[in-house]
């Protein structure tokens, strides 16, 4: 045998087992959801037939889905830019000479190591009508209590703010070590022309983070989209869906009401926002933000 044949054969050996993992646990899933969506729901009785299109028909006339979509903009829309900003404030607060800057480090990055079940527990804590914590406080101020996840209009918002907590100090390890990396001699130059903090930040610091905000971005956009874990525990997707994300209703359509041809059409409809969110990523930001 060869000696090209032969590194041939052990690079393929070597790939294998990832490959294996790939292919069962990823692209097989997933071309299956993509054919189970072209079916109806078959059961014992009625066995499923072949649908085409009628899915993603049912999809576009779902007044659920298109509630169930807006509230995942929204979520996305009310999650990212705070997440992203406070994880950026606090990067560039214990990157300076703070006094037990590794205490405050840790502080910020400790919500990002529990579980998200955990997290959902702590603050069902502070959004607990009457005993809650949130209560407790405007009691003491005088203020009528009030059912944060029970009404419509305050229970997103809710999931939100726990949201920007639990990832905020995630990214901000990924501000902190950009931030580490920038070249001193440019901020030097700055100030000996007399730039202040602000120029400074505005005219180098910032454009230099690009390519970690793009990669931050990305991630929390992703991450937005397949939120589901503290549903389980604070709202249950209520009250009359108002909590209910786009995740969350396909595991409801697909475990709850047993339409699986449903859920998976469902689950391509996300799969393909995903997709489109990362092709944006390469095909257009990626190109203008990085400096060569």
């Amino acid at each position: 045998m060869s000696p090209d044949r032969r590194s041939w054969i052990h690079a393929w050996l070597l790939l294998m087992p990832a490959a294996i993992v790939l292919i069962g646990f990823t692209y097989y899933p997933a071309v299956g959801t993509v054919v189970e969506s072209l079916w109806t729901n078959g059961t014992v009785i009625r066995p499923s037939k072949f649908a085409g299109w009628d899915n993603y028909a049912q999809v576009l006339g779902d007044p659920v889905f298109r509630k169930v979509f807006r509230n995942t903009v929204l979520f996305a829309l009310g999650t990212v830019p705070p997440a992203i900003t406070l994880a950026l404030l606090m990067a560039l607060w214990v990157n300076g000479g703070l006094a037990g800057r590794a205490l405050v480090r840790l502080a910020y990055f400790t919500p990002t190591i529990l579980p998200m079940i955990a997290v959902a527990n702590i603050w069902l804590f502070f959004y607990t009508p009457g005993i809650g914590l949130l209560d407790q406080i405007g009691h003491g101020l005088g203020v009528e209590g009030h059912n944060w996840l029970g009404d419509a209009d305050t229970a997103l918002a809710c999931i939100m703010v726990m949201t920007v907590w639990k990832e905020a100090g995630f990214f901000m390890i990924f501000y902190l070590a950009a931030l580490q990396t920038l070249p001193p001699d440019l901020i030097e130059a700055a100030r000996l022309e007399g730039a202040g903090r602000w120029t400074i930040f505005r005219r180098i610091t910032f454009p230099l983070l690009m390519p970690t905000t793009l990669f931050v971005l990305i991630n929390a956009l992703l991450n937005s989209f397949k939120l589901v874990d503290p549903l389980f525990v604070l709202t249950k997707g209520g009250p009359d869906n108002a909590t209910n994300l786009l995740l969350y209703y396909i595991y409801e359509t697909g475990f709850s009401f047993f339409d699986g041809a449903y859920a998976a059409t469902l689950t391509v409809v996300l799969l393909t926002l995903l997709a489109g969110i990362a092709l944006t990523q390469f095909a257009v930001l990626d190109r203008r933000i990085h400096y060569r």
